[in-house]
């Protein structure tokens, strides 16, 4: 399975979180703990929105191991954003291609999947039945995790994002009863419109990956007064990690099992997360 981060808040250099932390998202390329395997080195990508920039994110993807490529350092160490995703992959199936790598766009939007359409071979024509085809034309690989995103958008991410995402699992979950495919969703998910930021939670037989959001700033400040880090960050940054990004006790807390969070510079939200069964034609 896949790691990855999506950060909301001051702008920082990618570097801060994809090469600096001790257990940063470079070394869970070739290290992760709380994944299926330890290592990722199925391609990677990056998404960002560029301060003062257009709505529309920025992609940098690649088809080989994050650790070795130069040029992503060399853009981490470049390149400042207020919000951006970075996935490392480990495939479940699908080939090792750059049309394949995380994150995904359309229009201002992005999204990132850990996780896996169980027998997505079996599903595959049956649920790409429902895109939307004017949005159809606008996948460009053969991950279940691409399908996923575009159903999201067909079942309307662009108004009512947790209801779309709830819509969307609810299909591939009917979809799956009918073939006899038994849990077939399981995901960790973020997804942004270059404002606020959603990150999901969720499996079919709710034991779903892991999940992690950064503590309050305001609250780790207190634990933590002579931590520079902390004193240079907005009171709004906020985190969502596959796994913790370094070891200071307090800094990472768990997100609920069929749940999601809502970032926002000005407010959080969590909430449950409960999947609509949609009728099947």
């Amino acid at each position: 399975m896949c790691r990855w981060l999506a950060y909301s808040g001051s702008p920082i250099m990618l570097a801060e979180l994809l090469y600096k932390p001790e257990h940063s998202l470079i070394d869970q390329s070739m290290h992760a703990r709380l994944g299926v395997g330890t290592t990722n080195g199925d391609g990677f990508g990056v998404g960002w929105y560029t301060p003062g920039g257009p709505p529309e994110p920025t992609l940098f993807r690649g088809t080989g191991p994050a650790w070795g490529d130069e040029n992503l350092r060399e853009l981490a160490n470049s390149v400042r954003s207020g919000l951006f995703l970075a996935h490392i992959r480990a495939s479940t199936g699908t080939p090792v291609q750059q049309t394949n790598c995380h994150p995904f766009r359309h229009g201002r939007w992005l999204w990132l999947h850990n996780g896996r359409i169980r027998e997505y071979a079996r599903l595959k024509r049956a649920l790409t039945m429902a895109v939307d085809p004017e949005l159809f034309p606008y996948i460009g690989g053969s991950t279940d995790s691409e399908l996923m995103f575009y159903l999201a958008l067909t079942f309307g991410l662009e108004h009512d994002p947790v209801g779309a995402v709830e819509r969307m699992v609810g299909w591939i979950e009917e979809t799956g009863r009918r073939c006899g495919v038994d849990n077939p969703v399981q995901m960790t998910v973020a997804t942004t419109d270059g404002a606020r930021l959603w990150a999901f939670r969720y499996s079919t037989e709710r034991n779903s990956r892991s999940l992690y959001c950064s503590t309050a700033v305001d609250t780790l400040r207190c634990m933590y007064p002579e931590n520079p880090v902390l004193q240079r960050v907005a009171d709004c940054t906020r985190i969502v990690v596959s796994e913790p990004l370094g070891g200071l006790v307090g800094a990472w807390q768990p997100v609920a099992e069929s749940s999601y969070e809502l970032v926002t510079p000005d407010f959080d939200v969590t909430g449950p997360f409960k999947p609509t069964a949609l009728a099947l034609a």
